[in-house]
């Protein structure tokens, strides 16, 4: 049996609970992992609001660990491997979207959070060696969306000046460090003052609260905003961004609605983009990206297993800055 972490029945933390579960038998082309350490993601959040009381949910999308069994036709991956999951299904190459098809762990009956998991060979990465357990553990997911949305659908580059609002978050803090590593200025902003301290310390050339003035603060505009807050700074950063500029959006967490003065932006032409995520061809480049540059996440607090009420806690609170782990194995 596989103690496994689901949730059912209840809506939030109440119906989130260890059990036990049979062990997956392995395919032919799949590996079994056993699980070392596992990150949290604001997507996790969003499944405990749910109740799934029909169709039990297996939190969690990232996950690294150590390779228990391989299947017959396995060829990149032998016993003892130490591996992470990408953690999404259906997405190979880089693209303008995502596939129809394309789901991601967590969100079903298969998820991360558990002391093995069964995956597809082509699903995983062997870890790179710098990093801990808890470091490879949170990095698949929000690194991957800091990725695309920094580099593929934004552009970012040597010498280029890049605005993140909201900075605290798992992807936020990684879209710092990316940054910094690709020879970009980079400003960062948030209502919290201890959080604009801790990112000067990770490497931000400038930390500005949510209500300064933005450009003044900056002395000028930014070629590339990533934004995720929402309506609480959406005017503000299209304000900050020079005429054809560029907004990349992967989140809304302060609301999905925006105006703004369209006249404004076309005649500025400026390129608005969503993004969401990436496929495993950005994956792969993204890991190659941290080995190249010697990153390390940052790894806000680790939890062991049986303290997984409090690590979703301070997920919930937005306390965090980094990345939240828990120990399973």
């Amino acid at each position: 049996m596989v103690k496994t972490l689901i949730h059912s029945g209840k809506v939030g933390l109440e119906g989130l609970k260890w059990e036990e579960r049979a062990e997956q038998p392995v395919g032919s082309s799949e590996i079994k992992i056993k699980v070392k350490a596992a990150g949290l993601n604001h997507r996790d959040l969003f499944a405990l609001s749910q109740a799934h009381e029909k169709h039990p949910v297996v939190i969690g999308s990232d996950a690294a660990g150590i390779v228990a069994a391989v299947g017959a036709e396995v060829t990149r991956f032998k016993i003892g491997d130490e591996v992470m999951i990408y953690p999404g299904s259906g997405w190979r190459k880089n693209s303008d979207t995502a596939p129809e098809t394309f789901t991601i762990l967590g969100s079903s009956e298969q998820g991360a959070m558990a002391e093995e998991i069964v995956v597809s060979e082509e699903n995983a990465v062997h870890k790179p060696a710098h990093l801990s357990w808890e470091e490879a553990g949170v990095l698949s997911l929000s690194a991957l969306t800091a990725f695309r949305a920094l580099f593929t659908k934004g552009g970012a580059s040597e010498g280029m000046k890049v605005l993140i609002p909201g900075i605290g978050g798992g992807v936020a803090t990684y879209l710092l460090q990316f940054a910094k590593a690709a020879g970009a200025t980079v400003y960062v902003t948030s209502r919290s003052q201890e959080k604009l301290a801790k990112a000067l310390q990770h490497g931000a050339d400038k930390g500005l609260l949510h209500d300064e003035d933005w450009i003044e603060g900056i002395g000028g505009k930014v070629d590339v905003v990533i934004e995720s807050v929402g309506a609480a700074t959406f005017d503000k950063s299209l304000d900050a961004v020079r005429r054809g500029g560029t907004i990349v959006t992967f989140g809304s967490s302060t609301g999905d609605l925006v105006t703004f003065d369209l006249r404004k932006f076309f005649y500025g032409q400026y390129t608005l983009k969503g993004s969401t995520m990436g496929s495993f061809e950005e994956y792969e480049a993204m890991i190659r990206f941290v080995e190249e540059h010697d990153l390390h996440p940052v790894v806000d607090a680790v939890y062991p297993a049986e303290d997984f009420k409090e690590a979703f806690q301070r997920l919930e609170s937005a306390e965090q800055t980094g990345k939240i782990a828990l120990q399973i194995g």
